[in-house]
């Protein structure tokens, strides 16, 4: 049932997602994520192309997911299929289902998932109270200690528009810096899918609204529309990932083709 999704108060996974969290809201902090952005984002790691980059998450089961236990490789093609069947006119919004959590491909590159995977937020002001947790895991932050990032808008100006925010680091916004790096030619509206989909306190709670400016709010919509699929075709019915292959990857030659930088 819907309401039983994303449950953060028990459950079978319950003790693996909460240690998960404390890392992350621990150590996800304005000079951390500064550091990644300067790590990763010249896309200088890799080469591989994208259908490759998502069967390598066959090896991935996410350690922040309370609702799966299984790899994340199933999910892309669940969620995907989702899509076509509800938007069977709109292919780039089917491949944004695919490929949405590629970044976690970081976590099969020594990076620790809690730099990986998980719902993201704002660094570099007051963290909200709609983020999972957040009054029992960013005590030892020391972000949450500086006087400069305990404000409403911290060092950012009142509807700056979240292209000028630093969130926490993650997948979202390293598949986002790949495509723009490889000039995918993902519309506007799916490359705010891939970028802000973990970014529950801002599309399901309604927090910083007060850092968006007008492009993010006409955006929203579609994030929303996304997050049905992300979160509601988890299921333990595993798709034939080998029968769907052929019709995902003409999609990915037409939106992102090629050997990619990574």
């Amino acid at each position: 049932e819907k309401e039983e999704y994303r449950n953060f108060v028990d459950g079978s996974l319950f003790n693996r997602v909460f240690k998960t969290y404390s890392v992350m809201h621990t150590n996800q902090t304005v000079d951390f994520v500064q550091q990644k952005h300067a790590e990763w984002t010249h896309c200088n790691h890799s080469q591989m192309g994208m259908m490759d980059a998502i069967m390598s998450l066959d090896q991935l089961v996410d350690e922040s997911d309370p609702d799966v236990d299984f790899p994340n490789s199933f999910h892309a093609f669940q969620t995907a299929e989702g899509i076509r069947k509800e938007h069977p006119d709109k292919d780039w919004f089917q491949l944004v289902g695919l490929i949405h959590d590629v970044g976690k491909i970081l976590a099969l590159w020594d990076e620790p998932q809690w730099a990986v995977v998980g719902d993201t937020f704002p660094v570099g002001c007051k963290f909200q109270k709609s983020i999972v947790f957040r009054d029992s895991t960013f005590q030892d932050n020391p972000d949450e200690k500086n006087p400069k990032y305990k404000t409403e808008y911290g060092i950012y100006e009142p509807n700056c528009g979240l292209d000028k925010v630093l969130m926490s680091w993650g997948h979202d916004e390293y598949l986002y810096r790949v495509t723009k790096f490889n000039n995918c030619s993902i519309p506007e509206e799916g490359l705010y899918m891939i970028r802000f989909h973990s970014f529950y306190p801002w599309h399901s709670h309604g927090d910083y609204t007060h850092l968006c400016n007008d492009k993010d709010l006409q955006m929203l919509p579609w994030v929303k529309e996304f997050n049905k699929f992300d979160l509601y075709t988890k299921t333990t019915d595993l798709p034939n990932v080998d029968e769907l292959r052929p019709y995902y990857q003409s999609l990915i030659d037409k939106y992102c083709p090629r050997v990619l930088q990574w």
